[in-house]
This record gives C-alpha cells, sequence and structure tokens, in this order.
C-alpha cells in the first residue's frame, strides 16, 4: 500500500481526524494542544495520529494535504486547516456546526 493509500484509508476511516504532535493527553506542542482544547471545548467526538510515531506519514502528509504545518484537522476526508483556523471557526460557531453534520459531537 503506498503512503498517500495509507493516508486515504486514515481519513476514510476517522471521521474527525487530527494529524498531531503527540496526543490529546499529552501534546508536545502548543498549537496541538490548542486544537485538542478547541476540539473538547464543541464536545467533539474525534481520533488523533501522532505524527511523531511514523516519520514516512508525516512528511507525505504535507505533499497530500498541500498544508505544511501540524497540526492538521480533517472531518469526513476533508482538511480543514490547522490550529489558527480551528480556532477562528470554532469562535464563529462554525466548527461545532462541521462537527455536527459530521455527526461527531458527542450528546
Amino acid at each position: 500500500m503506498t503512503i498517500h493509500a495509507r493516508i486515504e484509508t486514515l481519513l476514510q476511516t476517522h471521521p474527525v481526524l487530527l494529524f498531531m504532535k503527540g496526543t490529546p493527553d499529552f501534546p508536545q506542542c502548543g498549537f496541538s494542544g490548542q486544537a485538542v482544547q478547541v476540539l473538547d471545548a464543541c464536545g467533539a467526538k474525534f481520533d488523533h495520529f501522532n505524527i511523531f510515531e511514523d516519520s514516512e506519514l508525516r512528511e507525505a502528509l504535507k505533499s497530500y494535504s498541500n498544508w505544511p504545518t501540524y497540526p492538521q484537522l480533517y472531518i469526513n476526508g476533508e482538511l480543514i486547516g490547522g490550529c489558527d483556523i480551528m480556532i477562528d471557526l470554532y469562535k464563529k460557531g462554525d466548527l461545532l456546526n462541521l462537527l455536527t453534520a459530521a455527526n461527531a459531537v458527542a450528546v
């Protein structure tokens, strides 16, 4: 399986997926920590992928998404963006709407 096929499989398997540095319980950069806080504030059910555990995927995802930094949030296979975009969408209420439409908000 090619690395891009692996990325696509991950995105198809997880409706809300955060590619991040570290884990939600132990983020390894401030931006990843903020991204988790925003998702938690929305009551989101999300999966994560620690990019430090797979250097091949970490590098390939940059070209796959055409987005050079982490974290990267995907909802239903679509790149939403990084931390700043997530915060902006959260403040506008749009992130909660996207998560709700993906059935990814805990009731």
